[in-house]
């Protein structure tokens, strides 16, 4: 008997000023019955980070061999290949096989655990990046969770705001870091009781240490 999905529904308005990006998404979400709102809203804010006319939610967790999500060429050819949650070692070098670049977001409050299981295996690629997403921001995410959504996404110098016109969330991306990046580079790190401050002398990057598991 096939698994039945249930339908989400959201429209999502996107503006990505670190891409130029500008655009109205109907999007509809199958739910596994076994994935909760959690990810669902997980999958729906990488779709928003990574927003493009031809990326697509894959089958997931209703067929092994497709993605949460991925955007293709036009001769099919995989650009980018998106899982979310723990894949092991053999799912994301199959992906990293298939696809030119391959993207894991995670939320789990065990994610360090499983990335120190994963790291020294991932360096036989540079194909894959890893990138968390904060218990407290996921939680936040899950209580927007709708049948049928409207949202709004905005994107500027590395930071991103999602609401639904009653609640504002905001995470981070790695732009922040990009911003600093010189030939020539003075830079301060510290780190004390997980949180981590990194200075150029100009600006200042605060992130949870956790957060920090890879950009490969």
């Amino acid at each position: 008997m096939a698994l039945k999905a249930t339908i989400y529904k959201a429209d999502l308005s996107i503006a990505d000023m670190d891409r130029n990006y500008y655009q109205e998404h109907a999007l509809t979400i199958a739910r596994h019955p076994s994935e909760t709102d959690e990810r669902v809203m997980i999958r729906l804010l990488a779709f928003a980070l990574h927003a493009d006319p031809a990326l697509a939610y894959g089958k997931d967790l209703f067929d092994v061999e497709e993605p949460a999500l991925w955007l293709k060429d036009l001769t099919g050819a995989i650009d980018l290949w998106i899982e979310v949650g723990q894949p092991d070692e053999r799912r994301l070098m199959k992906a990293a096989g298939r696809a030119a670049h391959v993207i894991v977001y995670s939320y789990s409050a065990t994610s360090n655990i499983w990335f120190k299981g994963l790291a020294s295996k991932l360096e036989r690629t540079r194909k894959i990046s890893i990138i968390n997403i904060p218990a407290e921001t996921s939680a936040q995410l899950e209580q927007m969770a709708q049948r049928s959504m409207q949202l709004q996404c905005t994107i500027q110098d590395g930071q991103v705001w999602l609401t639904d016109g009653e609640r504002t969330v905001q995470a981070e991306t790695s732009a922040q870091l990009e911003q600093m990046a010189q030939r020539s580079m003075q830079l301060q790190c510290t780190i004390q009781d997980g949180q981590v401050w990194l200075t150029d002398g100009e600006r200042t990057v605060q992130v949870e240490r956790e957060t920090l598991l890879a950009e490969r």
